[in-house]
């Protein structure tokens, strides 16, 4: 009987141990799903890839003259400044800038292009890509004309650089971009920004302390100094929120399948050289199958190849690429010889 006392007493000093020691052990197990079953986990595919294309500034082009005392491209500043959003943000795969001027100017795309899909969904095909950003500036910087006290830049509302004007103004910017499907050039998505500066100045450019960030025809709307202006705290906010909505388009836009194949041209010890490139949407870190045809089927009564038989020699993945071939490493598999096949799909 004691015995089986001190058993009780044992087992109740015990269970709180037992139950801290359960309740601080880590998981182990993932989350059961159905029927106590694991939960699943979704399948992470590959990033939209898209590219941004300078902003159309057609309707803002006296205005920003006035205002910086020549044409300057604030399309592209816009433009840079939505690349870097997006490439901070990450939800996209956004292709570099000197890509997309390599192909712009090899297909002649000109300023009056900026936001036509039609052609931006050509441009994309080229690139490989998912979708392609246009856009517009429909307001950027001080409306009131009415005030004009003078100024460096003239005739926009008084305020060129430096300029004197009513102690009271603000900027206002509004940008809108389009997510533009490149196969069938269909607007998948909207996204507007609306930018309002939150101080007021008798200069748009005031507060930036020696900001000199344009020249040559560009301008620089990432540096510290210009989004310290007053101009520049406008153009941010636009911007923000138009990212913002760029980002909210992206469960509209699918990612497509892109189909490539080839042949290998050279060997060169650990590399080998394809006969494709970036113009049939092959890029860096891409995986192939490379295959040797071991024999060739015809339809008798025409004499047409019907269908290639092959073998498969292994595996290998895209190291550099040009418009016209790629440089690859072997992962599995040996013996490559030029003219074997290489099969990709991108997914």
């Amino acid at each position: 009987m004691k015995r089986i006392a001190a058993l009780f007493v044992l087992s109740v000093l015990c269970a709180p141990l037992a139950m801290r020691a359960q309740n601080s052990a880590p998981a182990t197990q993932p989350a059961a799903g159905p029927a106590g079953a694991p939960a699943a986990q979704a399948p992470q595919g590959r990033k939209k890839r898209v590219a941004v294309f300078d902003f159309d500034y057609a309707t803002v082009k006296t205005s920003t003259a006035a205002l910086f005392g020549t044409d300057i491209d604030v399309g592209k500043g816009i433009s840079d400044l939505l690349v870097k959003n997006l490439v901070t943000d990450g939800t996209y795969s956004v292709i570099e800038r000197k890509q997309l001027d390599k192909i712009l100017a090899e297909q002649n795309f000109s300023n009056s292009d900026r936001a036509n899909p039609a052609s931006a969904a050509k441009i994309g095909k080229i690139l490989g890509l998912d979708a392609i950003i246009v856009g517009s500036i429909t307001e950027f910087g001080n409306e009131t004309k009415n005030r004009n006290i003078g100024g460096g830049g003239g005739g926009f509302g008084g305020f060129g650089i430096g300029g004197i004007g009513h102690k009271e103004t603000k900027a206002n910017v509004m940008l809108d971009a389009r997510l533009v499907d490149i196969d069938t050039a269909e607007i998948l998505g909207v996204a507007e920004g609306k930018g309002e500066s939150k101080r007021s100045s008798n200069s748009l450019l005031g507060g930036g302390g020696n900001w000199h960030g344009f020249g040559g025809g560009a301008v620089d709307f990432g540096s510290s100094d210009f989004q310290q202006t007053i101009l520049g705290e406008a153009v941010k906010a636009a911007t923000d929120q138009m990212t913002a909505g760029v980002i909210a388009s992206a469960p509209k836009l699918q990612a497509r399948v892109i189909k490539v194949e080839g042949l290998v041209a050279a060997v060169d010890g650990d590399q080998i050289v394809l006969n494709v490139g970036a113009k049939t949407g092959i890029k860096v870190g891409d995986h192939l199958s490379v295959e040797r045809v071991t024999s060739t089927i015809k339809d008798p009564a025409t004499g047409a190849v019907l269908r290639k038989m092959t073998s498969k020699l292994g595996e290998i993945e895209v190291t550099d690429v040009d418009d016209i071939s790629a440089v690859c490493k072997p992962v599995s598999g040996s013996g490559y010889k030029i003219g074997d096949v290489a099969r990709t799909v991108t997914q």
